[in-house]
């Protein structure tokens, strides 16, 4: 294994190991899983790479990667505030920007490039322990699909998904094996979230 997948996977176990304070993992049915608001595939994050073209204007057509703070600097504009946009949104806070005062009625598209923000992490028992591009509506049980399926040492029904909720990192657990097999309710990802996979101790 290379070194450094190993160190990310060593790092992800690291923050999937309860502590001291740490309370018991929540169920997916807990209110504050449930109330966590969704964040759609299709917004603009940091990393996340577009084009903008400017009918007629190719001084100020070009591609633009989303900086750390959500921001890009933008030709005449400055520094303009993208992050949690969509495309379309997008295009429209260029507009703005761009009209009156520079031109008059400018037509402006912006097409993404790369969602680089977007991404789940999948580590423990799965053949291929990674990093995943995020889809809206997608499941634990796709995100193990993407990692090439359980060794035949996973505990399937004893994963954890570590996600952020109301700025704190929360454990839930999710028993991927009755999900995928029907006999528990689908259980969403969002962008950000850690799979772990653990290992059976029988």
């Amino acid at each position: 294994m290379r070194p450094c997948l190993a160190s990310l996977i060593l790092i992800a176990g690291c923050r999937l190991v309860r502590g001291p304070n740490e309370g018991p993992a929540l169920e997916p049915t807990s209110p504050a899983v449930k109330q966590a608001p969704a964040v759609p595939a299709s917004t603009l994050g940091a990393g996340d790479v577009f084009e903008v073209r400017v009918f007629q204007e190719p001084d100020l057509s070009g591609i633009f990667r989303v900086a750390a703070d959500g921001s890009i600097d933008f030709p005449l504009c400055g520094r303009l505030a993208l992050g949690g946009l969509t495309s379309s949104s997008a295009a429209q806070a260029i507009t703005r920007c761009l009209s009156p005062r520079y031109l008059r009625s400018p037509q402006v598209s912006v097409f993404v490039r790369e969602f680089n923000s977007k991404k789940v992490f999948v580590f423990g028992e799965v053949q291929k322990p990674g990093t995943f591009p995020y889809e809206d509506g997608m499941s634990v049980v796709q995100a193990v699909t993407l990692a090439g399926g359980f060794t035949r040492l996973a505990a399937k029904n004893s994963c954890t998904v570590t996600r952020v909720i109301a700025g704190a990192e929360k454990r839930i657990k999710v028993p991927v094996e009755d999900v995928g097999a029907g006999r528990a309710p689908n259980f969403p990802l969002q962008p950000g979230d850690i799979l772990f996979v653990p290992e059976s101790i029988f």
